[in-house]
This record gives C-alpha cells, sequence and structure tokens, in this order.
C-alpha cells in the first residue's frame, strides 16, 4: 500500500483510539463506576463505499 494510505489509516486509527478511550474514561466517571467491575464492550468500524463490517469486543475494567 502507498504512504499516503498508510499515514491517513495511522491518523484515523489514532483518532478513534484517543477518542475512544476520552469517551470511556468519562462515561465511567459520570456512571460513578463500581472499582474493579468489568464491563463488556464493543466497537463497530463501518466503511462508506466499501463492504467493511469489523467487530471488536472485550471487557474493561473499572479502576480500584
Amino acid at each position: 500500500m502507498s504512504d499516503d494510505f498508510n499515514m491517513s489509516m495511522r491518523k484515523f486509527l489514532k483518532q478513534v483510539g484517543v477518542t475512544s478511550q476520552q469517551a470511556i474514561e468519562e462515561a465511567m466517571r459520570n456512571a460513578d463506576a463500581t472499582a474493579g467491575k468489568t464491563y463488556d464492550a464493543k466497537m463497530v468500524l463501518t466503511i462508506d463505499g466499501l463492504d467493511v463490517e469489523h467487530v471488536v469486543t472485550g471487557t474493561i475494567k473499572a479502576a480500584d
């Protein structure tokens, strides 16, 4: 793949990571999340114009 493609993809993924972390942290604060409790999480990636739907699931543990 081209350098332009790699750079645009990395920029997008960095934005996804940073903004997702901020949203999760804010939600945990607003919910006054119970220390040590785990939450099921799901991230869905879709791309308009391409037949892409990628799902990632996992758990997030509230801070102690």
